[in-house]
């Protein structure tokens, strides 16, 4: 189905010229680090994944308000990662994480609540 090297290709070229031009905290960052995790995901490299989440991490705390949608988002991708490598009291602490913004900003109905 996807070209996932491919497209790592893409956004580490993506990321080379960002770096030249943006601050390291810079929001631009984030998404790109987020979107090569994902890349790594779908290669099933768990350990570069997380490299990356948390690289978005950290840049989405420096340049977000605390309770931000993707700071949440990306807690669960994170909190995912460490329960498929089996560190589930790593993914429990993330998920309490995200859960804590997520009842911020979402009705308690909403399927991410369940």
């Amino acid at each position: 189905m996807g070209d996932y090297s491919t497209a790592l290709f893409y956004h580490k070229k993506a990321l080379e010229i960002q770096q030249k031009f943006l601050p390291p905290d810079h929001p631009n960052l984030a998404t790109t680090y987020k979107n090569i995790g994902e890349g790594y995901r779908m290669l099933g490299d768990g350990l570069t994944v997380l490299s990356y989440y948390e690289k978005t991490l950290k840049i989405e705390l420096k340049s977000l308000q605390s309770s931000h949608p993707s700071i949440a988002n990306t807690y669960s991708y994170i909190a995912a990662i460490y329960h498929v490598l089996g560190h589930y009291s790593i993914a429990l602490s993330y998920y309490e994480k995200a859960l804590k913004i997520e009842q911020k900003f979402l009705l308690f109905d909403h399927p991410s609540m369940a």
